[in-house]
């Protein structure tokens, strides 16, 4: 039997004035960002909190690049940036595997180092995510949280609605998603939740100067779950 409002109940909440600042400055860094990469012809989304609005000043600006590119391009377009750190991770041995960089004031430029399924582009919507011209246009999106609440941007600040209180099939009609992610996302922050943050299959940090494809191969040759996925 589920239990009625397991991750909270329904909010309507009004953002004050220093709320939206922090919007407007989380949402102007990633313009930066996503309009340097944009210059080099390469396209980008912000997912999660600056793209649903929900932010405080911990909230991380996370930029991804939904497509297969060569890591070098990636960081030339960062080349006006400071990259603190350059990584590889996978969530699971069956999930894209990906490079990050690291950059300052929280932020995060990360790209397939695979080629993506189709249905992994659906979690990036599950969080909700938006392109460079919806930034531009201050669009905000529904998406859910880690809590597994459901973000509803309005005029004055967002609603929230608990995924227990909805059907699967209403979240991912709203997301534009299919029903099966929902109810894989629900599974595994649900787990999370019980047992505490899982952490994720892997997360290499790699020299500054190394290049993310070569690193991969060297990971790939003493991970065969790696390697697995690589082919």
């Amino acid at each position: 039997m589920r239990r009625a409002a397991a991750y909270g109940v329904r909010k309507l909440i009004e953002y004050t004035e220093d709320r939206w600042n922090i919007l407007k400055k989380k949402r102007r860094r990633a313009r930066e960002v996503m309009e340097s990469l944009l210059s080099f012809g390469i396209e980008s989304i912000v997912y999660g909190s600056v793209a649903r609005g929900d932010v405080n000043e911990r909230s991380d600006v996370d930029i991804f690049i939904p497509h297969t590119i060569p890591s070098y391009k990636v960081e030339i377009a960062l080349d006006g940036f400071e990259i603190l750190e350059k990584r590889i991770v996978q969530a699971t041995p069956n999930y894209a595997i990906k490079g990050e960089f690291v950059l300052t004031d929280d932020t995060t430029v990360s790209f397939p180092l695979v080629r993506m399924r189709e249905r992994e582009m659906d979690f990036y919507k599950f969080g909700g995510c938006i392109d460079y011209s919806g930034i531009k246009d201050d669009i905000r999106v529904p998406g859910v949280d880690k809590r597994l609440v459901l973000i509803i941007p309005t005029t004055k600040g967002h609603r929230e609605v608990p995924l227990t209180d909805m059907h699967p099939s209403s979240v991912a009609r709203m997301l534009g998603i299919s029903i099966d992610i929902v109810a894989e996302r629900i599974r595994v922050l649900t787990r999370r939740r019980e047992v505490g943050r899982t952490g994720i299959f892997l997360c290499e940090t790699i020299h500054l100067n190394d290049c993310f494809e070569s690193a991969l191969k060297t990971i790939a040759s003493r991970n065969p779950a790696v390697r697995r996925r690589l082919e």
